[in-house]
């Protein structure tokens, strides 16, 4: 499916590990336009033309985006470039009401760009272990813990699942969510008492417009079978059928 001569817009660190990971799951969800991946050091794009903004994993997101006094955490892999691309991108695509997939560290900047905040450092907030949420890679998944929905969300609506296995590799997860999007997913078994539940996934407040980040790489999980397949294939899919539909 494609609208005209509109761009599909992929924002990565690199665009070979995009083509290799994530163009794949876009093509078999029936995308047949031109998919445009855009890193940092290229210019901003101009979004005129472009009928959709996915925004891919990657490395950690700098504090002062959320709180100036607040210090980069020790175990933090910033990547301000990228921080420094994405931020005016994802808030120009929310001001056109463009249809935005975030995924892993794409779920995390579309939070902070709109207003949210995050927690530095799953382990050390949530006195887990650090392999909880670090678990395989993106040719090796590893199916590690569940994901519970809201069961009135939509996105609950567009993967069929209330509660399945996800793929997790990832040290950051959102703090105060931004006032435009709401927590719709969560691991239930990494808590703490002042934050509640890692949340694992987010969607507008407002029904019209097609957001949705998730933490965990269901680009990884496209050509499995059973319920973490379907809940990746439906979520490109309704992604693709929101751009078509533009």
């Amino acid at each position: 499916m494609s609208s005209g001569n509109s761009n599909l817009l992929v924002s990565c660190k690199n665009k070979s590990g995009a083509e290799k990971h994530y163009l794949p799951a876009l093509r078999a969800a029936g995308w047949t336009g031109v998919i445009h991946l855009v890193a940092p050091g290229d210019s901003l794009p101009d979004l005129a033309s472009v009928s959709g903004l996915l925004l891919t994993g990657g490395y950690d997101i700098h504090p002062c985006h959320w709180d100036a006094a607040e210090p980069v955490h020790p175990k933090a892999e910033v990547d301000a470039d990228r921080d420094a691309f994405e931020m005016p991108l994802v808030r120009a695509a929310w001001d056109r009401n463009l249809p935005l997939l975030g995924i892993c560290r794409g779920e995390q900047i579309l939070n902070v760009a709109l207003g949210g905040s995050m927690i530095q450092d799953v382990p050390d907030h949530y006195g887990c272990e650090p392999s909880r949420h670090q678990h395989g890679t993106s040719d090796a998944p590893d199916m590690h813990h569940r994901v519970q929905l809201a069961p009135g969300s939509r996105l609950r609506a567009l993967l069929g699942e209330d509660v399945f296995l996800v793929n997790s590799r990832h040290h950051q997860a959102v703090k105060r969510v931004a006032p435009p999007l709401v927590a719709v997913g969560w691991h239930l078994d990494t808590a703490h008492p002042d934050t509640g539940p890692i949340i694992e996934a987010l969607e507008a407040t407002d029904p019209a417009r097609w957001v949705f980040g998730v933490q965990w790489h269901p680009e990884n999980l496209v050509n499995l079978k059973g319920p973490a397949g379907d809940a990746a294939r439906d979520l490109f899919a309704a992604f693709i059928k929101a751009i078509g539909h533009r």
